[in-house]
């Protein structure tokens, strides 16, 4: 049986506040599926491998936003810098700086998430709050023009306790509101909240999220 990306996408949006902004994690599935989502006004697609992005973004509109969510390595970045809308999970200043290196070399600007590592399971990626806030305390970031900061990214651990995953959604909330304050109050670009994904986006939203990461509940299980 086809499976019904129209109806489940349609499904998601619905359940969406109009503040907060639908990431279609397109990754492992086929362009067919991209391309209805598409058909039916989606615009924003993540991937986390440059090589399956490359093929995607080459045959597909050219007015996709595609975001990189996976954690990337720096001798990737130079691939997907000519055509990336946003970089979501940046756990690194090495990594902010080679991607600015790569945008200057294409004469754009990017925008990045900074990942925090919130989540208490040691396989997920990111900075911790003090290294976060060690990294924008230190400054070399605002010596960067070719990348631009407008948020916060994380995972929430993969657990069935809803005051656990609402706990780190609160967590990172506050976190936001204290960089926010404390480095970017005159920016207007620093404004998203990136958490929430197919089996917790509910408890994100009312935790504060501004953009929700949505895969299986729109494409189905992934095709490896």
């Amino acid at each position: 049986m086809e499976y019904d990306v129209k109806s489940h996408l349609k499904s998601v949006l619905k359940s969406l506040p109009p503040n907060v902004k639908l990431v279609a994690i397109s990754k492992y599935h086929p362009q067919e599926f991209i391309e209805e989502a598409y058909a039916e006004g989606q615009r924003i697609f993540g991937e986390s491998h440059e090589q399956e992005l490359k093929q995607k973004q080459a045959i597909l509109p050219k007015d996709i936003e595609w975001h990189f969510i996976g954690h990337l390595q720096t001798n990737k970045v130079k691939y997907i810098a000519p055509y990336i809308s946003m970089i979501e999970a940046v756990d690194s200043l090495k990594l902010l700086k080679e991607i600015n290196r790569q945008a200057a070399k294409c004469g754009r600007v990017i925008k990045v998430l900074l990942e925090l590592h919130i989540a208490e399971e040691s396989t997920k990626y990111g900075l911790t709050l003090e290294a976060c806030r060690q990294l924008l305390a230190e400054g070399e970031w605002r010596s960067l023009e070719h990348v631009r900061i407008v948020g916060l990214m994380m995972m929430a651990s993969n657990v069935d306790d809803e005051q656990q995953i609402r706990r780190e959604f609160t967590t990172a909330a506050d976190f936001f509101d204290e960089v926010k304050a404390t480095y970017f109050a005159d920016d207007e670009a620093f404004c998203e909240r990136s958490w929430g994904m197919s089996d917790d986006y509910p408890i994100a939203v009312e935790c504060r999220s501004t953009m929700v990461r949505i895969g299986t509940m729109i494409f189905g299980p992934r095709v490896y």
